[in-house]
């Protein structure tokens, strides 16, 4: 291979080490020109008349009627912020229990059955769990855990009736769902890299095993931990199929958890083909650059901390 390569004109004189770095740096510039490409034609290109049109009062405004060329993009965004951290508030604790049973707690021999177990959850279709949302969570949520919030903590704006089933609450339970494979999956290998003489010392020193996770390994990984957490709150964000199919797909401002809502993803996958309108379309693709921005801006400020962290934690 490296006759060949050198006998050719244009390659002669070039080590192999030297063309493989790059071939490596032609695919990360050519994935940068693709994104840019992404952002500028199709978004921002796209998006162009909504923004001449509404301007800045598009993020803020709550009309969304396409007969009368209305629209705001501020119910998407508002119902994907609330669906997406109620996922993390549900999420992360089991998410972190799993990951700490699994490396901690859990026998060799149940650790091996329930880790490849976890890990395939991830892999289910989205179309599948929003399947079983419709058919088995909404209707639960409607008549057990609905009545039940409603009944204790009913004084509260987030958890009054009516419960229609298709709400936000059902959004934010299947999200979760879904999110917890990926944060327990990288939270368990984060705790594995945990050098063992940090909790040996800390048991040696008095400490029970709650003290020696909860006061040492965790703190140990909480850089992992955090960027494992900023990944599911990416995948939330962006989770199309599920959410569209149990969210109740309402262009309103909720004030409880239990009423429909709706998401920039679920209404762009709804309502992209029926927008005959160019301003409808403009509209559309303008959430879609929303949507764009606030992913990329999860993941720089999840990229910044855990860098930041790494760079602590290393002394230097």
């Amino acid at each position: 291979m490296r006759s060949r390569v050198s006998s050719l004109p244009f390659f002669r004189g070039i080590s192999p080490d030297t063309l493989f770095q790059i071939f490596l740096g032609s695919i990360a510039v050519l994935s940068v020109l693709v994104l840019a490409a992404l952002l500028l034609r199709e978004l921002i290109v796209g998006a162009m008349p909504a923004l001449s049109a509404y301007g800045v009062e598009f993020l803020f405004s709550a009309e969304w009627n396409p007969v009368l060329s209305e629209f705001g993009a501020l119910p998407f965004i508002y119902g994907t912020i609330v669906s997406s951290l109620l996922a993390l508030l549900i999420g992360v604790p089991l998410s972190l229990g799993i990951a700490v049973f699994l490396t901690e707690i859990a026998p060799a021999k149940v650790r091996a059955v329930l880790s490849p177990v976890i890990e395939l959850l991830a892999a289910i279709p989205s179309v599948i769990i929003g399947l079983w949302g419709i058919f088995v969570l909404a209707p639960f949520v409607r008549e057990h855990i609905a009545p039940l919030l409603m009944e204790h903590l009913g004084f509260l704006p987030l958890f009054r009736g009516p419960a229609y089933g298709y709400s936000v609450l059902t959004a934010g339970i299947v999200l979760a769902i879904m999110i917890t494979p990926i944060i327990s999956s990288v939270s368990r290998e984060a705790l594995l890299a945990v050098p063992r003489l940090q909790k040996e010392g800390a048991l040696a020193l008095g400490a029970t095993r709650f003290e020696a996770v909860t006061g040492v390994v965790l703190p140990y990984a909480r850089g992992a931990i955090f960027g494992a957490v900023m990944l599911g709150l990416g995948r939330a964000i962006g989770e199309t199929m599920a959410v569209t199919m149990v969210i109740g797909n309402s262009p309103q401002l909720f004030t409880s958890l239990l009423h429909p809502g709706y998401t920039m993803a679920a209404v762009i996958a709804n309502e992209f083909t029926e927008a005959t309108d160019d301003i409808y379309l403009a509209a559309l693709i303008e959430i879609g650059l929303v949507l764009f921005a606030i992913s990329m801006v999860v993941n720089i400020i999840a990229r910044a901390i855990t860098w930041r962290y790494l760079r602590v934690q290393g002394g230097s």
